[in-house]
């Protein structure tokens, strides 16, 4: 059992349910933040399968592009076997525009946790009183975030600072995150040809910022970002 497995077992030797959360795409100039939320129980520690097949699960920054389509796949059939459940949402860059980046990202992660237990009756989100200490034990579900606490946000939770090279169950997320905002931004190379998204998947970099330049921004890029970035050159 790797370090990853060994956090989240951890917990779930207090909690019956784990979830961790995760996005992806906060920092690009172009395109959603994407957010997911992955749900584990005991079962999974139970499964020696399960226990070799998440052993390959990592941190999606550490991963290539094909190595986190691989493990994608390696969380659907987790998945498929009622090991693990998992849930994506986004914050359009509309709502990036309205509510700031983090408000945004905040949302995302609210959708995709209330998706993930929208089908469920076996269990349900902690509210904000669990996180009190007197009642601790009000809720079976422990929620993990990567990063910092979020702040307002309406379900009991704790934040994990790298928590993604530290949680299987963030990790994952990580991986269904990225791997959806991947494939939307592949969409939205198809409708912008001249920009590269594909390739660089709305971040930063030279060429993307040349081809702001020399072609303007869509309707897909965040405005604020672009005053930020390209006044700054």
């Amino acid at each position: 059992m790797n370090s990853l497995q060994t956090y989240d077992r951890d917990w779930l030797s207090k909690y019956h349910r784990l979830i961790g959360i995760d996005e992806a795409g906060r920092g690009c100039l172009a395109g959603p933040v994407v957010a997911a939320a992955c749900v584990l129980s005991r079962k999974l520690f139970e499964s020696p399968d399960a226990l070799v097949q998440s052993a390959l699960i990592n941190d999606s920054k550490q991963l290539s592009s094909a190595s986190r389509e691989s493990q994608f796949t390696v969380l659907e059939s987790l998945r498929a076997d009622g090991l693990i459940d998992f849930a994506v949402a986004s914050g359009s860059v509309a709502e990036i525009s309205k509510h700031n980046i983090l408000g945004a990202t905040r949302l995302a992660m609210e959708r995709a946790i209330e998706q993930l237990a929208q089908y469920t009756d076996e269990w349900s989100l902690p509210q904000m009183a669990a996180a009190e200490p007197l009642f601790e034990s009000a809720s079976d579900v422990k929620v993990i975030v990567d990063g910092r606490p979020l702040k307002p946000f309406p379900y009991a939770h704790e934040g994990v600072i790298k928590g993604d090279g530290k949680s299987l169950s963030i990790a994952m997320a990580s991986i269904a995150a990225k791997v959806t905002r991947d494939r939307e931004m592949l969409l939205l190379g198809e409708s912008y040809p001249n920009y590269g998204f594909e390739q660089h998947k709305g971040y930063g970099t030279a060429s993307h910022r040349t081809a702001i330049r020399v072609f303007g921004p869509t309707v897909a890029h965040r405005k604020l970002f672009l005053r930020k970035t390209l006044n700054s050159e």
